[in-house]
């Protein structure tokens, strides 16, 4: 199975609207509710593309069980959430019709106390034994240590288990220097990260950081990839319009998936751009348009081999 980590799990709650206004009172045509956080939203790509998976992280209050009641309706999922005494935060993200942009508006997370976090800690090490590889995603909830991503990267190696990393700021300099095998940053987590805004020389750097490889997510460019057995670009054949919200943890979902089925990285790749790029044809986050992502997959995403940079 794969393991999926989301220490700060949500319930994503979207709302569509014929257009935003600021200043406006909005009448909402449609609304959903998801399990969410970048891991949850792995996990349910993952799933549908036939993979076994486990989450894991926490969660708390009447929100958290809503969020594990959902989890309990998706095929293919196991719930290994830790509870505890806060609520599970809530994310809002507001669908513009009319330009097809969103608005995300995004809680904290509950206070995590530190019997809670060990709990944790002895929960995820347990569950290594049986996962071929291991997704670290998203932000940290108050009261876990800024280095907590470090200490999960390095009991996954110990356990032998293939670990990528996908969160930002502190969590991930410090992440990087316990060497994952993978980190799949944007452009602006990149930068700040290694401070180059050249992408080919931010993900050389970001290597040199500790990253084994490195996937960086360029918007509607695509995936560049730089990785020991060579560096690649891959992009859709054209931009698309949509909502965003899942379109990096479906890459991740892609990546990881490419990984345990020890497909070349071109592949991996191709994989990544055409689910990132069904899911924001998708009106949810954790969902993707499996005609398009079959479509692209099969006539489109351009993969092209990367020269150094100068």
């Amino acid at each position: 199975m794969i393991l999926t980590v989301t220490l700060n799990t949500a319930l994503d709650i979207t709302y569509r609207v014929p257009g935003l206004r600021p200043h406006a009172s909005h009448r909402v045509t449609e609304v959903a509710e998801r399990p969410g956080g970048k891991g949850l939203n792995v996990a349910r790509v993952l799933a549908a593309l036939g993979h076994p998976v486990t989450v894991t992280g926490f969660a708390g209050g009447s929100t958290g069980a809503t969020v594990r009641a959902s989890l309990a309706g998706v095929p293919g999922v196991v719930d290994a959430l830790v509870p505890v005494a806060g609520a599970t935060r809530r994310t809002v993200a507001v669908v513009d019709e009319r330009t097809g942009d969103t608005t995300q508006l995004n809680e904290p997370g509950p206070v995590v106390a530190p019997a809670e976090w060990n709990a944790f800690q002895e929960a995820y090490e347990g569950l290594l034994a049986g996962a071929a590889a291991v997704a670290l995603c998203g932000s940290l909830p108050p009261g876990v240590p800024v280095g907590a991503y470090a200490g999960l990267v390095r009991a996954a190696r110990a356990a032998g288990v293939p670990v990528l990393l996908d969160t930002s700021g502190e969590p991930l300099r410090r992440g990087v220097a316990a060497r994952p095998d993978l980190i799949k940053p944007n452009a602006d987590e990149l930068a700040e990260l290694t401070g180059s805004h050249e992408p080919l020389r931010a993900t050389q750097a970001a290597r040199r950081r500790g990253a084994r490889s490195v996937v960086a997510s360029l918007g509607s460019a695509g995936l560049l990839a730089e990785t020991p057995e060579g560096r690649w670009r891959a992009a859709p054949p054209a931009q698309v319009r949509g909502n965003p919200s899942g379109a990096g943890d479906s890459a991740v979902a892609g990546l990881l998936s490419g990984l345990v089925e020890h497909l070349p990285w071109p592949d991996r790749l191709a994989r990544a751009v055409a689910l990132s790029a069904a899911t924001v044809l998708s009106p949810v986050a954790g969902e993707f348009d499996r005609a398009a992502y079959e479509e692209l997959l099969g006539r489109g995403v351009a993969v092209t081999a990367e020269a150094d940079a100068a």
